[in-house]
């Protein structure tokens, strides 16, 4: 079902006004669907030259998607800027508690606020929208501590809303899949590498080039597990064979496939 029109009017109304309020952004940017309406809304209500859009290059996060993000942001005209962020040399973030996620926006947020105030921006502002408070995500609370402003989450934006006004404006990004950190690939408890990183990145990345754009690759020590959409699943298991090959190559010994398919946040179902 879409968006009723007249409420998605009153939700963008009240968007452009807390928007307003912020006055300067700097802008957590990831290149997805959610951050990129709320990138083209804060051009379009202040101004590009009061909006920075900051995007952390990381191992959790495959190259091409960092790339992806330079050009979208440059596309609407975006003043851009890419760090390399640290999460990697956080204990917390690498022991990979339940509470994984805290750890790494504590300390990427930290460093867009110390950016902000060098370079003179009043509000740090991420892509969160109304949607995340019915998953487990600890990453708010640290959002929360940091003063981090979520205008999408405080306008009641569902992940529908942002896709039926993605669509209205044109944007690119509008049916984009949703493309979560690598860590999010990981049990919790299992250690983060770079290593491990690299290798989920690598396995999704054969699934995206064999015609699975929705995909997720949820790494178990040596066995690999697969997720896709339901609809997909009959061709995923059509090309099992060189997909297989593809997979051990990168050094899993067993690929199997998730009968329940692709879904967000599966890994939070063993809480």
């Amino acid at each position: 079902m879409l968006p009723d029109s007249d409420l998605l009017d009153a939700k963008e109304r009240r968007l452009d006004a807390i928007l307003i309020d912020c006055e300067s952004v700097v802008l957590g940017y990831s290149g997805g669907v959610d951050s990129t309406l709320l990138l083209r809304k804060a051009i379009d209500v202040l101004g590009s030259g009061s909006v920075l859009a900051v995007t952390a290059a990381s191992p959790t996060y495959d190259p091409d998607e960092v790339d992806e993000a330079v050009r979208i942001a440059e596309t609407l005209g975006a003043a851009h800027t890419r760090i390399q962020s640290t999460e990697l040399e956080v204990e917390g973030f690498l022991q990979n508690p339940p509470e994984r996620c805290y750890y790494c926006k504590s300390d990427l947020y930290g460093d867009l606020k110390r950016l902000a105030t060098e370079r003179g921006y009043r509000t740090v502002i991420d892509g969160s929208h109304a949607d995340d408070a019915l998953d487990y995500r600890p990453g708010l609370k640290a959002l929360d501590e940091r003063g981090i402003v979520s205008p999408l989450k405080e306008a009641e934006f569902t992940k529908q809303d942002i896709r039926a006004l993605s669509r209205r404006l044109a944007l690119s990004t509008a049916d984009k899949p949703a493309n979560a950190c690598l860590a999010s690939r990981f049990p919790y408890g299992e250690a983060i590498t770079a290593e491990k990183l690299g290798r989920v990145g690598r396995a999704e990345r054969v699934l995206r080039e064999a015609g699975f754009p929705a995909v997720r690759v949820r790494h178990h020590g040596d066995v690999a597990r697969i997720e896709v959409p339901p609809e997909d699943r009959e061709r995923l298991l059509a090309r099992a064979d060189g997909i297989v090959a593809a997979l051990k190559a990168l050094g899993y010994v067993w690929v199997a496939c998730d009968m329940e398919g692709y879904r967000t946040g599966s890994m939070n179902e063993a809480l």
